[in-house]
């Protein structure tokens, strides 16, 4: 029980692979690369983000692919795709939660530089990238198990959002774009788009979590789950959690209204 306890206690949120790939980068070191591949790892998966107790096994598999495209003097500037996923009832299958491409990475980091997340100031833009879609990760995976779940976890990464103004990095700010990290946070917790978590939780434990159980009627919950985006749809199209839902759904909604 004691042994039980402290691994409750030890285990942090995230099960993240994060792959740095260097292919578009004409640099014969390829040593910076793979360190920094160990660093933002580590940095994940033992930074603790919550106070929840975790056992091993409900940790959220999530993975961070940056995609380099310029390096020099310490410099980095990439594309970053993150993608989530969480474990239905029953089964041995794991559905997409999240699947973002973030085209604006620009990033400094020395070799062993350490990395340190404080909640309470900006320590450095990687930091906060990494700190921001780690927070929107837990918050999305939350919302899929209880009805706004992931308030609590917005409300950090808007705080990761508020503190890294003091960037000139662009992704943190209004004017930064139409789909950047600002306007990810900022819809994620507006009353305006709140049909999105609704369809969310419907999606997840009313629909996919009741497959085994009785496929009929999870599929049927499931499409009522996409009713509310129909709703947002009409009222904003081009509704940027209209695209975070069908980025990570479209494919698995196809396949499971193809039998």
């Amino acid at each position: 029980l004691i042994f039980i306890s402290f691994c409750r206690i030890r285990a942090q949120e995230l099960n993240a692979q994060v792959i740095v790939n260097s292919d578009l980068v004409n640099q014969t070191n390829q040593q910076i690369f793979k360190t920094l591949e160990r660093s933002l790892n580590e940095f994940l998966n033992t930074q603790v983000w919550t106070n929840q107790d975790l056992l091993q096994q409900e940790k959220i598999t999530c993975s961070f692919v940056f995609n380099l495209t310029n390096y020099s003097n310490d410099q980095f500037e990439a594309t970053l795709q993150v993608q989530s996923q969480r474990p239905v009832f029953d089964s041995n299958y794991d559905t997409p939660v999240l699947n973002f491409l973030d085209r604006d990475i620009v990033f400094s980091y020395q070799e062993f530089q350490p990395l340190f997340f404080n909640q309470l100031s900006f320590e450095s833009n990687l930091v906060s990238l990494l700190s921001f879609y780690a927070y929107v990760i837990i918050g999305l995976d939350a919302d899929t198990f209880i009805e706004n779940g992931g308030s609590v976890y917005y409300e950090q990464a808007l705080q990761v959002v508020n503190l890294a103004q003091v960037t000139s990095r662009k992704g943190w700010k209004p004017s930064d774009g139409t789909r950047n990290r600002f306007w990810i946070i900022d819809n994620l917790r507006a009353n305006t788009f709140r049909e999105y978590r609704e369809s969310l939780y419907i999606y997840h434990r009313s629909g996919l979590d009741l497959m085994t159980e009785n496929t009929l009627d999870a599929k049927r919950f499931i499409m009522n789950s996409l009713l509310p985006l129909e709703k947002l749809y009409i009222r904003r199209p081009n509704a940027l959690p209209l695209q975070l839902f069908f980025d990570a759904k479209s494919e698995e909604v196809v396949n499971i209204f193809q039998y």
